[in-house]
């Protein structure tokens, strides 16, 4: 199962922090949990803040308890470690399925 994740967050210069720093660390720490990242974009309207993650999660596999897993472990801790929370002020979840045309399935 897919998920797009969209994050707003609170300023340009947290949203660069997030993707350069804190977003690059959740790669391989989210693969740790079987979880897959397939890309990461910025929003191409630079006043919106927003950062668009497409990961993956294993066949079987319950999004909400993967993600509360990885969210209290030290994986997630360190991650973060430097980054502001306050500074993400919003994030979307949007689970999705692939049809049988699309390439990623």
């Amino acid at each position: 199962m897919y998920q797009l994740r969209t994050y707003t967050l609170r300023t340009a210069e947290a949203l660069h922090d997030y993707a350069t720093v804190h977003w690059a660390r959740h790669i391989p720490s989210l693969r740790t949990f079987g979880v897959t990242t397939h890309g990461i974009w910025t929003d191409h309207n630079a006043d919106a803040h927003r950062l668009i993650a497409l990961i993956a999660y294993p066949d079987g596999a319950d999004p909400g308890e993967v993600t509360a897993a990885y969210m209290a472990s030290p994986e997630f801790a360190a991650d973060m470690r430097g980054f502001d929370i306050g500074d993400i002020i919003g994030v979307e979840e949007l689970l999705l399925d692939p049809t049988a045309a699309s390439p990623l399935s």
